[in-house]
């Protein structure tokens, strides 16, 4: 066992073989080292009971310099000590042993091993789009049980979980906005510091996984993204760019983060000093610091930073990085050699690495770890992904991330009782497509299948719609229409590979914004003007011509194992829909500024656009009607008592979610148009009435003073505004806040 040799995924491009050793967590290891030590006392580090930091210290005392050098991969064991550390696994939205990236890695002889079946939900845009922050917990908290069940039964994966990604969608060509939550500071920052928390779990001390953040920082542009600048000034990084990473440290503990390929203002991310002097030395970040798959060759390669890998290890390691997903032992070496580091430079890293592997109790007896049993003691039951209650958790996960867009006439819900024939057209309706980072569900549900299971009494016939005169003969005959158009999250191809310019992914982004299918939604709707539109999508379209001609349409993303399921809730009106868009539909290409623009005051994202989008951030509708009253904003000392009254004014139940905007009326320096400060899902029967109250942090009205290099609060006229999205406002009161 403890010479077996397992695979390690360091990224979506390559899987090397690596040493893992005592993948039984620190059940045999430990144990064994306690066993052969019963007389004299465990070493100071395999003690319990001695205080951590003394603990990390006896550690690296007892290694040699070659056991440091290799804690510096994403495999912290030492062996000979019996210690046994953890890698990393992918779950941006469910645990990844499998998938189109092929998570399940390879083994020692290359060959692929077994794939192991998890539960998926949406993408991140998806839960981004439930604005739910108590719902994405729970969705982590199954993940994170899955994965030390799968480390504990299986030997496979590791307990360091690659997510949330906590990047901002500034711009929709990005090709991997479908891994952000959204682009709002505020609304990321709450959803990442919720996914952490679930994923580590509610004991600060004692974690069930280690949450690790992607990517810092400014990470949203794929083409030439190993050696472009993201460049802005140090207000954007305080007041935008880096806000979910600060939530998400100091709100949610996680004690782990990858750094992006980018440099910011010319200095790669990789070894760039706003690492050590900000995340560590202001919001405590004080555990794993990890580079992205390649990003120390890429500073001599790319960024041409550095003349020779030496320096640019060296660089890295005075930044405080401590995991390398890279070859780069021997630039170590020679950076030691040339005396560009010490092995003390390297011990002060490693203390990071060694307190994310106690807050997972590696380093403990088993007796000691809450989470030891889980997988290895109760191999006989059922694998999580295997039971009913993970499916039931997606399946409302998914119902909450869907988003309705128009819905003329009460075009929707459909009453499937009164329904003989539905079309379902649209090369996207049968399958559900997974993204890059994705595992493989055990079982998934396409929307062709979901509305089969729904409408039973109807006959459902399917059209992929290549034949758009096809599909439109078949529109034209059946009672109900459903034409399902979007885009693949791997654009169906191989690594770098994109068949059409408004398709995107990693290393891609998107060079147009049209939706190529829109021109079957045109076809089918020329047949049948009844044709209800899905839009099944990683990432903003310019579909006006549907927006304008179909009389109902609704959006949602890939990967959820219940999507069909979840669409037919809300087709036929088992599920009201109340999710919201995260981020800004642009009307066209034109509205928005050149890619590599990052400096957002140049017009770019609902907080500085003044162009009418196509559908604004914050976005959605439901099958009932809200009414707002009642609005009233007071300041108590150091924070904002918001209250509103919210009513639910038609027939049927549903959920609204009530966003709180703030816009600054005589600020000293320019601000955003409006900022979001507060919201809540509230969910409310038909002719129920809630009060809604929000505590908003004075702090958070706060600018970014350069000269001072500090957050202030000025004394402000301060327009509070409820809204049911940030173009639509439905009360306003202004107050003078007083710092």
């Amino acid at each position: 066992m403890l010479a077996q040799k397992f695979s390690l995924s360091l990224n979506s491009k390559t899987t090397v073989p690596v040493r893992t050793a005592f993948l039984l967590l620190c059940l045999v290891p430990v144990a064994s080292v306690m066993a052969a030590q019963k007389v004299a006392a465990p070493p100071v580090y395999l003690d319990s009971h001695a205080d951590p930091e003394s603990r990390i210290t006896a550690l690296l005392a007892s290694m040699t310099l070659d056991e440091k050098i290799h804690a510096l991969s994403t495999d912290p064991s030492v062996p000979r000590l019996g210690v046994a550390g953890t890698n990393h696994v992918e779950g941006l939205h469910g645990l990844a042993l499998g998938g189109p990236g092929h998570w399940e890695g390879h083994s020692e002889g290359h060959a692929m091993m077994n794939v192991i079946p998890t539960t998926q939900f949406p993408q991140s845009r998806g839960l981004g789009q439930t604005w739910d922050p108590s719902l994405l917990q729970k969705a982590a908290a199954q993940e994170a049980y899955e994965t030390r069940f799968a480390f504990g039964k299986y030997h496979r994966g590791g307990l360091v979980v690659r997510a949330p990604n906590a990047d901002l969608s500034r711009d929709p060509r990005w090709g991997r906005g479908e891994e952000s939550y959204g682009e709002d500071p505020f609304l990321v920052g709450t959803l990442a510091t919720a996914f952490a928390h679930g994923l580590q779990g509610d004991d600060p001390h004692v974690w069930m996984t280690a949450s690790l953040l992607k990517h810092f920082l400014a990470n949203s542009n794929e083409d030439g993204r190993d050696g472009s600048s993201s460049n802005f000034d140090a207000r954007l990084f305080h007041e935008y760019y880096a806000v979910p990473f600060r939530m998400a440290i100091e709100e949610g503990h996680a004690d782990a983060m990858m750094t992006s390929y980018n440099a910011w203002n010319s200095v790669p991310m990789t070894a760039n000093p706003v690492v050590r002097d900000v995340v560590m030395a202001q919001w405590g970040l004080d555990g794993i610091v990890c580079t992205d798959a390649g990003a120390l060759t890429n500073m001599v390669k790319q960024h041409h930073t550095y003349a020779t890998m030496p320096e640019a290890a060296a660089a890295a390691i005075h930044a405080g990085i401590n995991q390398f997903l890279d070859d780069y032992q021997q630039p170590v070496r020679d950076a030691l050699q040339q005396k560009l580091i010490t092995e003390q430079d390297i011990d002060r890293n490693l203390r990071g690495v060694y307190r994310v592997m106690l807050h997972l109790g590696l380093l403990d007896p088993s007796a000691n770890s809450p989470y030891a049993h889980i997988g290895a003691f109760d191999q006989a039951q059922s694998d999580p992904w295997n039971t009913e209650a993970p499916r039931a958790l997606v399946r409302r996960v998914t119902d909450e991330s869907i988003v309705l867009l128009k819905n003329t006439g009460g075009t929707l819900p459909l009453d499937a009782a009164k329904l003989k024939s539905i079309a379902v057209i649209g090369q996207w309706g049968d399958t559900v497509a997974l993204d890059w980072y994705s595992g493989t569900p055990l079982l998934s549900v396409t929307p062709l299948e979901g509305i089969r299971r729904r409408a039973a009494g109807a006959s459902v016939v399917f059209n992929d719609g290549k034949d758009e005169a096809a599909a439109a003969a078949l529109a034209a005959h059946s009672e109900a229409v459903i034409v399902i158009v979007g885009n693949h999250p791997t654009c169906d191809a191989g690594w770098n590979k994109c068949a059409l310019p408004s398709e995107g992914k990693e290393a891609i982004d998107r060079k147009s914004l049209t939706l190529p299918d829109e021109s079957l939604v045109k076809a089918v709707l020329a047949a049948n003007p009844h044709a209800i539109v899905v839009l099944q999508t990683s990432f903003p379209y310019t579909t006006n011509w549907t927006q304008e001609h179909a009389p109902a349409i609704l959006e949602i993303t890939h990967n959820s194992e219940e999507q069909g399921t979840a669409l037919a809730d809300v087709l036929f009106g088992d599920y009201n829909p109340a999710g919201r868009l995260t981020q800004t539909w642009p009307a066209s290409l034109e509205q928005l500024p050149p890619m590599m623009d990052y400096d957002l005051r140049h017009g770019r994202t609902y907080l500085y656009a003044e162009k009418t989008p196509l559908y604004p951030f914050g976005f959605g509708l439901s099958y009932t009607s809200f009414a707002y009253s009642d609005l009233t904003v007071t300041q108590r000392g150091k924070s904002i008592a918001v209250q509103v009254t919210v009513a639910n004014t038609g027939s049927r139940a549903g959920d609204e979610v009530v966003q709180i905007y703030a816009a600054h009326q005589g600020s000293t320096v320019p601000r955003p148009i409006e900022e979001l400060k507060a919201f809540r899902r509230v969910a409310l029967r038909a002719g129920e009435k809630q009060v809604v109250r929000f505590e908003i942090p004075v702090t958070s009205l706060a600018y970014w003073d350069e000269a001072t290099h500090r957050f202030i609060v000025e004394g402000d006229r301060v327009e509070f505004r409820a809204a049911a999205s940030s173009a639509d406002v439905r009360l306003k009161h202004t107050l003078l806040v007083q710092p």
